[in-house]
């Protein structure tokens, strides 16, 4: 009887240890969910939906060439003093003084020699000066013969050059040739720069942009956009703070920003940077950029 006594309070007592145990288990877990469901939501950069330009482009090259050109050929013995050319010399200012009569700009530019070393001018007793108008800069370039449906007089153009990597030049389509060469299968342009500043030299390489199909669209910074498989996705954020993902279908991508074609509207709010910190559904606290 003692022996069965022991038994049972044994029994209880490993019992009563096991619900002690589940009970302060449940009572820890329900205290730290308490705890960390009010952790405050994460800050998030959101930014708003808006309307940018957006275009297709075609990329090629072409060669600088001035507005105006003029070339003078002089002998040496018909100088009447040393040659001290200047920069840049403005239209009826007297180029170089010769014995039988001076040689007068026929329109402001910019003055150089070809070149030409200092024993070849006294062994050919010749030298040649140059006169460049580089107000406004054209150049030629091929447009492939599958964009010349495109291609139109008045398109805008950007245009840079290696020596100056962090400028962009602006610039028009000015003439469109009325034929393919069926030689190169290509469509000759031209196109004009306006060189205010003189910043760009006759004979230089440029790399040009023609840009065409220009649209006002709707744009996203290209880190809010969520690629999985086929379909591209956003947050977007209702007025109560949480965080929707959402399908839109995407266009163009010009500098960093997306083209949005469907999915969002002008004035949406969505997550711009930090994704990974977001839930579907979970709310956030939105920081401005």
């Amino acid at each position: 009887m003692k022996r069965s006594t022991k038994t049972t309070s044994i029994i209880i007592i490993f019992f009563l240890i096991i619900a002690i145990v589940v009970v302060g288990r449940t009572m820890i877990g329900n205290h730290f969910k308490k705890k960390f469901s009010k952790r405050p939501p994460p800050g998030i950069i959101v930014t708003e939906v808006i309307e940018k330009e957006f275009s297709e482009k075609i990329e090629t090259f072409g060669t600088a060439t001035s507005k105006k050109s003029e070339t003078f050929k002089i002998k040496k013995d018909d100088l009447l003093e040393d040659l001290n050319l200047k920069n840049f010399v403005k239209k009826g200012e007297t180029l170089i003084k010769l014995k039988n009569g001076n040689i007068i700009a026929p329109f402001s530019g910019v003055l150089g020699y070809t070149g030409l070393t200092e024993d070849i001018l006294i062994s050919n007793n010749i030298f040649i000066i140059t006169l460049d108008d580089n107000s406004t800069i054209y150049s030629d370039i091929k447009i492939p013969e599958n964009y010349s449906a495109s291609i139109k007089k008045g398109l805008p153009v950007e245009v840079k050059l290696s020596s100056f990597k962090e400028k962009t030049f602006l610039g028009e389509i000015d003439f469109v040739s009325s034929r393919i060469n069926a030689d190169t299968r290509s469509l000759l342009s031209r196109i004009k720069i306006e060189n205010t500043e003189l910043k760009l030299i006759s004979g230089s390489l440029l790399e040009v942009s023609v840009k065409f199909n220009l649209r006002k669209s709707l744009s996203v910074p290209d880190t809010s956009v969520m690629i999985e498989g086929d379909k591209s996705y956003v947050y977007k954020i209702d007025d109560k703070n949480i965080a929707n993902k959402t399908e839109v279908k995407t266009g163009l991508r010009n500098d960093k920003n997306i083209e949005i074609v469907s999915g969002l509207y002008k004035g949406d709010i969505i997550v711009a940077e930090g994704l990974k910190k977001v839930r579907p559904r979970g709310k956030i606290k939105p920081i401005n950029k």
